[in-house]
């Protein structure tokens, strides 16, 4: 009878396991890079933003695959802020998040830098950071406000 019961909890054990898994794969799971490359880190302070001639031009979602593996700046228009019950935060470029070329994400952990993330719906903006490759795709993971600034 109690190797019975074992067997059970082993088995509820699993079955949660695999559960969360599968879902940490879309909402907590951070990228898969060959190297860490460190994110450039910017003054706090709103004066201190570098002027606009100084910055890089930046590629459109669609070519930021060519990006991958460097430091750089992704342009596009944010269709969506998703908020995962993770506290991770994707701004989604296409309508349909599993088919664009190019995501960004804010990890729970950070979002204590950011104000209302959510205002950056519906607006053309900016993302500058090391571009690695996640399940297919580019991806900049943002770690402070100052990485993300509305297009002109």
């Amino acid at each position: 009878m109690e190797r019975r019961r074992i067997m059970k909890v082993t088995g509820l054990v699993l079955v949660a396991f695999g559960l969360g898994v599968a879902v940490g794969e879309r909402f907590g799971q951070r990228p898969i890079t060959i190297r860490d490359v460190p994110v450039p880190q910017f003054k706090t302070d709103a004066s201190s933003e570098p002027p606009a001639s100084s910055s890089p031009s930046c590629a459109d979602i669609r070519n930021a695959s060519a990006l991958e593996g460097k430091s750089g700046c992704v342009a596009g228009l944010v269709l969506r802020v998703y908020t995962a019950s993770s506290g991770n935060s994707f701004l989604d470029f296409c309508q349909d998040y599993r088919t664009c070329p190019f995501t960004s994400v804010v990890f729970a952990a950070d979002k204590s830098n950011f104000g209302d993330i959510e205002s950056l719906q519906g607006k053309r903006v900016e993302i500058r950071g090391d571009v690695v490759a996640y399940q297919g795709r580019a991806e900049i993971i943002v770690h402070d406000p100052h990485q993300v600034r509305r297009a002109p």
